[in-house]
């Protein structure tokens, strides 16, 4: 029997955390077989270099795409994804996988999406349908138009893949894949975070103990490029004033990340901060029990509405990048202003922990989309369904 050959890319931090349980599955399953592109900011010490995470956890690459052009600038991310785009033709047509699996939102995503299309090969969409700020959410939508098979994470993104005219039997709503890595770990065990401070952390390492210390994660805004550094500043003010220990992740390479890192560079410099450690990237090992202890965690990352909802953790969600999106009880949404986010860091402090919220799931959305993977049968053929 032939094993149909499902290409999976990963060329971010949040996307390798949101499809290791999958990779898994297909890797396990007796008619699947992985193949694995890395690419992008996964192959940059910058951005962390996830790709030696893969190594270590038994995931050999099929092929490495360097495609992003320096500078992230709004002309450097348009030039990267057009790079990608040939980058990513040629890498299929050198593997010819069965299937491609794209994630989310991200403007190279788009670019591999286009490719495949072109070629006559299957798409399959993970987390599309559902609503944000920026770019991201004209890049969503295209991908969905441009791919064959659909894998929402909540129940309105399903709803409203359908109603851009996608074909009901197409659309799986599994929920988050990246809650899946979290049924499999000790939520409450610290001490493995405790310890990367002192590995590759920079600055202070800090005093972690549950409900005492803030998570940060702001990435650029794309469409609101020259606010960027103005936009960060207000946050850096704000955790300054607060003085709370905190953990502080890099911004992504999304055009502004620059000037948020030129924000967060001046601040260290000056200021010295003793209550913020800063790192790269974090693994979801240790992101995720991170995130379940915090305070609160605050910024612009999706995973203050994602995963934060399912572990109950408070989030403060800064701007604009988020809008839209569903989220729990648990968010709290300011602008771009140092009083607005303390008063909402505070307000979380008094209340203290929330429920868990199952809107993106509960775990285990792996075995549905490879059971789907593993019998789909696919067309390449699309029509709008009205």
């Amino acid at each position: 029997m032939k094993k149909r050959k499902i290409c999976v890319i990963i060329t971010t931090r949040g996307n390798y955390a949101k499809m290791k349980s999958v990779m898994k599955g297909i890797q396990n399953h007796p008619g699947l077989e992985l193949q694995l592109i890395l690419g992008g900011g996964v192959l940059l010490e910058k951005y962390g270099r996830v790709m030696d995470s893969t190594h270590a956890e038994g995931f050999k690459p099929d092929r490495m795409i360097p495609f992003l052009v320096e500078g992230e600038t709004l002309v450097t991310m348009a030039k990267s994804a057009g790079i990608a785009v040939m980058e990513f033709s040629t890498a299929f047509e050198n593997l010819k996988p069965d299937v491609v699996i794209v994630i989310a939102d991200r403007f190279e995503c788009l670019s591999m999406t286009m490719a495949a299309s072109y070629m006559n090969i299957p798409v399959a969409h993970v987390e599309g349908g559902e609503v944000s700020g920026s770019i991201d959410e004209s890049i969503r939508h295209a991908i969905t138009k441009l791919s064959h098979l659909h894998f929402p994470a909540s129940l309105d993104a399903a709803r409203r893949i359908e109603r851009m005219g996608e074909r009901k039997e197409t659309i799986f709503q599994v929920g988050a894949t990246s809650l899946d890595v979290f049924e499999e770990l000790d939520l409450n065990d610290l001490q493995p975070v405790i310890d990367a401070q002192h590995v590759s952390g920079l600055g202070p390492p800090q005093d972690l103990q549950p409900g005492n210390y803030l998570v940060i994660i702001q990435h650029p805004v794309t469409t609101e490029y020259a606010d960027n550094l103005d936009h960060i500043n207000e946050t850096i003010h704000a955790v300054h004033e607060l003085g709370m220990p905190g953990v502080w992740i890099w911004p992504n390479m999304d055009a502004g990340s620059n000037a948020v890192s030129k924000g967060l560079r001046i601040y260290r410099e000056k200021y010295r901060p003793s209550h913020l450690v800063y790192f790269k990237s974090l693994n979801i090992e240790l992101y995720a029990p991170l995130l379940k202890n915090a305070c609160c965690i605050l910024g612009n990352s999706s995973s203050g509405l994602r995963e934060s909802a399912y572990l109950g953790t408070p989030a403060v969600n800064i701007g604009t990048r988020q809008s839209g999106r569903e989220r729990g009880l648990n968010v709290i949404d300011v602008g771009y202003d140092r009083q607005e986010i303390m008063a909402a860091v505070r307000q979380h402090m008094a209340h203290g922990r929330y429920p868990q919220d199952a809107v993106y799931g509960s775990g285990s959305s792996w075995k549905n989309i490879i059971d789907v993977l593993a019998t789909f049968e696919f067309t390449t053929q699309k029509q709008i369904t009205y």
